[in-house]
Order: C-alpha cells, then sequence, then structure tokens
C-alpha cells in the first residue's frame, strides 16, 4: 500500500519512530507524487486522555474523511511513557488490520532486537509463565505460538544469567575477514588482505588487546566467556590464526572460563593445523555455518564449498573431540522453498549437532542482494508465508532431534517477520549467546568491528562503544577506540579498582 503523506500531531521523535515501525510492519510506503498511491494523505492524532490509567485514544483520518478510532488503557506496573507509546502502536495496529484486513504479525507489535528482556521484567516482577503468554498477547498483539516459545526460553535463561555478577565479564574478539563476501552480508568489503595488511591488522589487535587485558586487571574482572567472531576467524593463514589464538588464550584464559568459542564458518577456512590449535588452546565450542545444505543455494549466495565438505568439517572437529558444535542456517534464501529447508534439516540433524541456530534472512542496507532487489535484478525471495513455512519445518526436525530455544533476537526487515533462534539440546547451551542478548553482563569488544558493552550496575543501564567495521579505519584510530573503552568502563566501575602493591 501506498500513501502520498502523512501528519501528526507530535513531532516527537520516539511517536514518529513508533508510527513508521507500524508503517513497516504492513509495508505501507510513504511516497511523495507517487501517481500509484492508495491514498493521498493520512492525518495521524494521538491524544493521552487520562494519566491514572494511562488512556490513549489514536484517530485515523483518511482520504474523504473517513475515520478510524481506538482507545487503549495502559498497565500500573507500566512507566507512564512507555505506555503511551505502546498504546500508539498496538491502536494503530489493531485499526489498520480491521480496515485493510492486514493478516496478524506474528511478533504483534514488538519491534525491538531482544524482545526476551520484557519478559524478563515480567519476571523479576514476579509474574509467572502463563501470565506473561497471556499479557503478551493483550498488551502486544503477540501470536500465542511466540508467547509460548519465548516465555518458557526466558525461565531457561535463568540460571545462567544468575551465574553472572558485577565483576563478571565476557570477551569478544572481532577478526573482521572473510574469504569471499555472501550475497546477503552487509559487512564491509573486508576480504582476506595481503601478508603486509595482515600483519599491521596483527600489530594493531594486539595493542588493542593488551589494553582490554589491563582494564581486566585494574577491575579484577572475571572472565566468564571467551568469543572469537568475525566475519571468518578462520580465514586467517594457519600461521596468523595461531599467533592470534596465542594472544586471547594468553590474555584472557583463567580458571574462570567456562565457554571458548571460535566461529570456523566454513570448511574453505579450515585446516587440520587450525583443528589441533584450537584444540590445543582448550576452545569448548566450534561454529559451523553451512546457512544451507542446497549446493545450488552456495554457489548463489557466494559460498565455495559444497555441502559434502560441510560434513567433512563438522566430523572433523567431532572427531577431534570437541564439547560443542553448532550450526548456522538461514530461513529464506533466494530460490529457496519449504521443501530445500526439509532436505537441509535433515542433513544437519543426522549430523547430530549440540545446537543449530535458525536465522530469517534479514535484508540489510550495503549487502549485494539489497542492492540486486533495489535495481530490479531478477532474485527470487521467497513469500513470508513460503518462509514461515520454513520455519515451521525446521523446528519440527529441532524438536524432533530433542533440542529446545534457549536464546533469540530480531532484526528489521527479517523474512516472514521471524526471528533469529538458537535451540539446543540439554546442557549445550551457549553462555556468551545468552549474556549478549540479554545484555545482563559486561563485554569487552576487542578488534575490527567489535562492539563493548558495559552494564552499570550502579545506575542499572548499559552503554555501548564501537570499534570501526571498516579495517582502514580501525588501524587508523585504535587509540580512540581504547579510549572510549576505558572511559565506558570507568563511568560503571570508577572507584572499583583493584589495589597493587608497587
Amino acid at each position: 500500500m501506498k500513501i502520498n503523506s502523512f501528519s501528526l500531531n507530535s513531532d516527537h521523535q520516539v511517536v514518529v519512530k513508533v508510527v513508521k515501525e507500524i508503517f513497516r510492519l504492513f509495508r505501507i510506503e510513504v511516497e511523495e507524487d507517487a501517481s500509484d498511491a492508495d491514498y493521498a494523505h493520512w492525518d495521524i492524532c494521538n491524544r493521552r486522555v487520562s494519566e491514572d490509567p494511562v488512556r490513549v485514544v489514536t484517530i485515523l483520518t483518511l482520504d474523504e474523511g473517513e475515520t478510524l478510532e481506538r482507545e487503549g488503557e495502559g498497565r500500573p506496573d507500566e512507566r507512564a511513557s512507555a505506555a503511551f507509546h505502546r498504546l500508539i502502536k498496538l491502536n494503530l495496529y489493531w485499526m489498520l488490520r480491521e480496515r485493510f484486513g492486514f493478516p496478524p504479525a506474528p511478533w504483534g507489535i514488538l519491534h525491538g532486537v531482544r524482545p526476551t528482556k520484557i519478559v524478563h521484567r515480567w519476571i523479576r516482577g514476579g509474574m509467572e509463565e502463563k501470565a506473561i503468554i497471556s499479557r503478551l498477547q493483550s498488551d502486544y498483539a503477540c501470536s500465542r505460538e511466540k508467547a509460548s516459545m519465548m516465555v518458557p526460553m526466558a525461565f531457561r535463561q535463568l540460571p545462567f544469567l544468575e551465574s553472572s555478577d558485577e565483576k563478571t565479564i565476557s570477551v569478544y574478539v572481532g577478526i573482521p575477514f572473510c574469504l569471499t563476501r555472501c550475497l546477503y552480508c552487509s559487512f564491509p568489503s573486508n576480504l582476506l588482505p595481503n601478508e603486509k595488511k595482515l600483519r599491521e591488522f596483527m600489530d594493531v589487535l594486539a595493542k588493542d588487546m593488551a589494553a582490554a587485558k589491563r582494564e581486566v586487571e585494574r577491575y579484577g574482572f572475571q572472565v566468564q566467556n571467551i568469543y572469537i567472531g568475525g566475519g571468518t576467524p578462520t580465514s586467517l593463514p594457519d600461521n596468523f590464526f595461531a599467533e592470534m589464538m596465542d594472544m586471547v588464550y594468553n590474555s584472557f584464559y583463567g580458571a574462570n572460563i567456562v565457554e571458548f568459542t571460535v566461529e570456523a564458518g566454513r570448511p574453505d577456512s579450515m585446516s587440520a593445523e587450525k583443528i589441533a590449535c584450537m584444540k590445543e588452546h582448550h576452545v569448548t565450542r566450534v561454529s559451523v555455518n553451512p546457512q544451507t545444505m542446497q549446493e545450488r543455494t552456495l554457489r548463489l549466495i557466494g559460498r565455495q564449498h559444497t555441502p559434502e565438505a560441510i560434513v567433512e568439517m563438522f566430523h572433523a572437529l567431532r572427531d577431534a573431540g570437541f564439547p560443542h558444535i553448532n550450526m548456522d542456517l538461514i530461513l529464506g534464501l533466494p530460490g529457496e522453498t519449504a521443501e530445500d529447508v526439509e532436505d537441509t534439516m535433515q542433513k544437519v540433524t543426522a549430523l547430530e549437532p549440540d545446537d543449530i541456530t535458525l536465522h530469517a534472512l534479514a535484508l540489510k542496507r550495503g549487502s549485494n542482494l539489497k542492492l540486486k532487489l533495489d535495481e530490479n535484478e531478477h532474485v527470487e525471495l521467497p513469500s513470508d508465508e513460503e518462509t514461515r513455512r520454513m520455519s515451521a519445518v525446521a523446528m519440527r526436525y529441532i524438536h524432533a532431534a530433542g533440542m529446545r530455544p534457549y536464546y533469540l533476537y530480531r532484526q528489521g526487515y527479517m523474512s516472514g517477520q521471524l526471528e533469529n533462534i538458537g535451540c539446543c539440546r540439554e546442557g549445550a547451551e551457549g553462555m556468551y549467546n545468552i549474556q549478549i542478548m540479554e545484555e545482563h553482563q559486561t563485554i569487552l569488544g576487542i578488534g575490527g568491528a567489535a562492539t563493548t558493552k558495559v552494564v552499570d550496575f550502579r545506575a542499572k543501564r548499559m552503554k555501548s562503544s564501537f570499534n570501526a567495521k571498516d579495517l582502514v579505519t580501525y588501524l587508523r584510530d585504535i587509540d580512540i577506540y581504547i579510549e572510549k573503552r576505558a572511559g565506558l568502563l570507568r563511568e560503571a566501575y570508577g572507584g572499583q579498582e583493584e589495589r597493587f602493591s608497587c
């Protein structure tokens, strides 16, 4: 649906944002002077008619004076501003669905990356599982299916979140290189550079890591999890990979480590030497990311390997004795159907991985896929309905394999309006995945495109700093990123430094 323009009775940034989120949800495009527009102008008026409880009336006036109206009431445990914004979204959601016959959105008006944070807030408030499921349906128009998946998952996370305190942290190391760039990837094109540029990166990474190690010592942090991601860390040549693993291990590995993860990614980046190196450094979790087991799709998305190579890589890692192997798949890839996903799931579950993460394809700005679609090049994406069929097929195999969801997150423009969801067998939960998604723990980011998330337990808030995604900027401005990270730590932990004798 297209409209030429719309007006709001408020220019407040959050009000504009929530209205646009509903437009995006129902694919309502605003395009000035579009000759094929369905409406010339919409007028949206939101009025707070009472304060205790918060009541909001939303009035939507369409062309020729047609008026829609809905009123909603907030909850006693809601902040007034949060209730106001939620009710604007909920009112618009139901008015548009009823007027235009839009199908229900699986997640309703839950738009944020981490919907489980709402559930955890209610758990802390003493709400029980059934009451939370019901409230997600009524307050956020969330489907019973999604609510019933997410709420038990949040309760499953509790003992893992409770294992961390103010001084327990994780470390993320970003290796921003890949052997090829996948069609759907929006990451800057840091294809593996020449040896001279790699040496420069390794020297800067060593500086970044040494600074982070000093912060760990200064504040007396206990490192619980180490996660080496990317990019594809194993795209590094064997000697550089071994050097990087030595740096990480010597800087952060210790008696408190619960989990040490390396994203191995793709078989064309793996070698026997890298497997031996990871074993030598006590890696406990390795990610294998086939995305699909359909050979024609692998070629289409820019992968230089076969499904058979994935199987060989998996067996090599399993034979090496790594405690946990997880595999990532993408639902909604170009040209695929639910039948393709069924074939992929048969092949993947036959390997008996410990953890499978299902990603719904997200159309990201800057990806070659998005550019092709914008330029009307022929790329056949599955419909939302087909992607949901894919999800249903995949989850059937997940449950048959004895796995249950343990973390999830959402992104904008996700195929099927779905989610990214990690599922595993009992005892194979990824601690780092839970901690980073629930933002319950400080995480120090080191390397290209890494993010530092510092939880201020006194102020009850979290702040982040971001290392540059492009290699040139990261190498040039490393001192700036080190200082930004240090500044966030001083703000949250100042006065709590460990005292060392001179």
